[in-house]
């Protein structure tokens, strides 16, 4: 058991975060590396909407986490 469970579950939805974010980056590749007809184009556009969320996501969580360590070691 950690002494700082708030930053563990800080660290934690980071980390999950990533791992969405490196899944949603992957689908997008996916899709790009095929022949495209409109339907599949049209699934590359939306993978890559999803990707750009999951991005944002993560900045989110890291930007939490982050502060939460700067509390913790400085005292902002």
């Amino acid at each position: 058991m950690s002494e700082h469970p708030e930053l563990d579950e800080l660290q934690a939805g980071y980390k999950a975060a990533v791992e969405a974010w490196i899944a949603a980056i992957r689908k997008e590749e996916a899709l790009a590396s095929v022949t495209h007809d409109v339907a599949e184009v049209d699934k590359w556009e939306a993978a890559h909407f999803e990707e750009d969320e999951m991005r944002a996501a993560v900045k989110e969580a890291k930007a939490r986490y982050e502060d939460a360590l700067r509390a913790k070691f400085f005292g902002f």
